[in-house]
C-alpha cells in the first residue's frame, strides 16, 4: 500500500522549548490515522507542519510525495483541512460558503449534495452566525471536502456534536477511507479514534509513546482480561488459594485476572462451588482509553519512555 504521509525525524523546537522532539510515523494512503495525546502534547504543532502552516525545525516530512513547505501551493489542492473551532463569514449561508469554496478550487461540487452528506442540508440558507457550534463544525467538513481531496485533516472534527450528529459524522470518515481517501484524525474522543482509525499514535511531551493499530496497543499495553463478581471479600483470597489466579477485592466486587478465555469457566465453577454468597458477573477488557490514561500517567511519573525511532 503506498505512503500518503511519511515523517522521519520530525523536530519542533522554540528557542529552548522542544515541542516535537523527533518524532517518526507513516500513513499508507487509504487509512485513518488517529494522533492522540494530552493537551500540550505538541499534537497542533505537528498537524500545523504537516498542513505546511509552520515550519519544522528538522526531520523530513512528505505529503503525498511533497514536501508541506516548500510545495504548499501545490498540495493544498489536494488536501482537506478542518480546523479546530471553525470559523467562517458570519453573514454567509451554508449553501453560498460552499460555493465560494468551489470557485476557489475551481471544482463543480453540487452544493446540496455535499450539505446532505454532513447532515446540513436544512441549513443551506441559514448564515454561519446563526449555527449552532456543532453546525458549524458540520459546515467546516463539508468545505474540507469542496475540493475532492486525497487527505483530509480533521482537527477534533465531532466535538460539540449530539450522539447523532457524531455518528453520522463518523459515517462520513468511514466513507471517505472506503473512497480510497486518507483521513489524518485528532480526537480527544478515545472511543471514536478506537472504532475508526487503522492505526493510531499517542503523543506525549512532543513524543511518541505507543503506535500501531488499536488493538495492537490495547493488547502490547493494558490489562489481562478480568472477570467481575459481586460478592464478598472473602472470595478473592480462596480462589487465589484454590486456582492460584490473581485476584482482588474492592467495592463489593471481586476481580479474578483471566489468562485466557477458559479461565472464566474454571474460575465460575469455583466460585459456585466456594459456598460464598455471590451475585451478577460481568467479563471486562481494556479499552483503549484505559490504555491512553495508564501511558500518560506513567509517562508523567518518570517510568515509561517514548518509542525508540523507527
Amino acid at each position: 500500500m503506498p505512503t500518503a504521509i511519511e515523517v522521519r525525524g520530525l523536530t519542533k523546537q522554540y528557542g529552548e522549548l522542544v515541542a516535537v522532539g523527533g518524532i517518526d510515523f507513516e500513513v499508507p494512503a487509504g487509512t485513518v490515522f488517529a494522533f492522540l495525546g494530552p493537551n500540550g502534547a505538541g499534537k497542533t504543532t505537528t498537524v500545523e507542519i504537516l498542513e505546511g502552516l509552520r515550519r519544522r525545525t528538522g526531520g523530513t516530512v512528505s505529503i503525498l510525495g511533497l514536501d508541506p513547505w516548500t510545495d504548499g501551493a501545490s498540495l493544498r489542492r489536494r488536501v482537506g483541512v478542518l480546523p479546530q473551532e471553525f470559523r467562517f463569514f458570519d453573514k454567509i449561508t451554508a449553501r453560498e460558503a460552499i460555493e465560494y469554496y468551489r470557485t476557489l478550487f475551481g471544482t463543480s461540487v453540487d452544493p446540496a449534495e455535499l450539505l446532505a452528506r454532513v447532515e446540513l442540508l436544512d441549513k443551506a440558507e441559514a448564515r454561519f452566525d446563526t449555527l449552532s457550534g456543532g453546525q458549524k463544525q458540520k459546515l467546516g467538513l463539508a468545505l474540507a471536502l469542496t475540493n475532492d481531496p486525497e487527505i483530509c485533516f480533521l482537527d477534533e472534527p465531532t466535538t460539540g456534536l449530539d450522539p447523532h450528529a457524531r455518528r453520522a459524522l463518523w459515517g462520513v470518515i468511514r466513507n471517505l477511507r472506503s473512497s480510497g481517501r486518507t483521513v489524518f484524525l485528532t480526537t480527544h474522543y478515545l472511543e471514536e479514534a478506537e472504532l475508526l482509525a487503522d492505526r493510531v499514535a499517542i503523543l506525549h511531551r512532543g513524543r511518541i509513546i505507543a503506535s500501531g493499530t488499536p488493538a495492537e496497543i490495547v493488547r502490547s499495553h493494558g490489562r489481562p482480561a478480568r472477570l467481575s463478581v459481586e460478592a464478598a471479600p472473602a472470595l478473592a483470597p480462596l480462589l487465589v488459594r484454590d486456582l492460584g489466579v490473581s485476584a482482588r477485592a474492592a467495592d463489593g466486587r471481586v476481580e479474578v485476572e483471566l489468562a485466557d478465555r477458559h479461565d472464566a469457566l474454571r474460575v465460575l465453577a469455583a466460585i459456585d462451588r466456594s459456598g460464598i454468597p455471590w451475585d451478577s458477573f460481568s467479563t471486562e477488557v481494556d479499552t483503549l482509553e484505559d490504555v491512553f490514561v495508564r501511558l500518560v500517567g506513567r509517562m508523567d511519573e518518570g517510568t515509561l519512555k517514548a518509542e525508540a525511532p523507527a
